[in-house]
């Protein structure tokens, strides 16, 4: 197979080949952010420390080849070259300020590398199914961070829904954490009836 795609794969044949570990793919932790005008307590902290009484308005930088002082009068997609580059004028016009940030970290305790298969449930009822390829594990083997946007807030994440990747341990698949009954309570509300 690397012969044929000209990529190294030893990073994803190791453990299937040469350990015993096992799939076993979990949410370690989320993260949820918002977007504030007001400075979060920490920030206040440091303020407090530093002797800070009011933030400064936050400048953003733009590097242009050619200077230029008309950039107050126009839109910033109109002098970025990168930003004109990259996007086509339907995914300009389209974009949205999402509302809500979510940093989701996810685990491999199990060892093994496979894709990570995720369902996001938002508050009105819709879901969406995200893939991320196995290539996602390359560059961290313990545990991958991810940024995820929305406009609409996220109430349940579902780690391999259709149990697709053959993980052992659905237990950490979800957030927030579902507790699941154990085999002795089944076995007791069948027996009290």
């Amino acid at each position: 197979m690397e012969d044929a795609s000209a990529i190294d794969l030893d990073w994803f044949w190791r453990g299937w080949f040469y350990t015993t570990d096992y799939v076993d793919i979990g949410i370690k932790e989320v993260n949820q952010y918002f977007v504030s005008n007001e400075p979060s307590v920490a920030v206040k902290k440091i303020m407090e420390e530093r002797g800070i009484t009011k933030l400064r308005p936050l400048v953003f930088l733009e590097n242009f080849e050619n200077d230029t002082n008309s950039i107050k009068d126009k839109d910033p997609l109109e002098n970025s070259k990168l930003l004109n580059n990259y996007l086509k004028e339907n995914e300009v016009s389209n974009k949205e300020v999402p509302k809500f940030f979510y940093e989701v970290i996810f685990e491999k305790p199990g060892g093994l590398v496979m894709p990570i298969i995720v369902d996001f449930e938002y508050e009105d009822g819709t879901t969406k199914r995200v893939t991320y390829p196995a290539q996602i594990w390359r560059k961290n083997d313990n545990e991958v961070k991810k940024l995820i946007t929305s406009n609409k807030k996220i109430i349940n994440i579902n780690l391999d829904p259709d149990l697709e990747t053959a993980d052992i341990d659905t237990s950490n698949n979800s957030w927030p954490k579902k507790q699941d009954e154990s085999e002795f309570d089944k076995f007791k509300s069948k027996v009290k009836g």
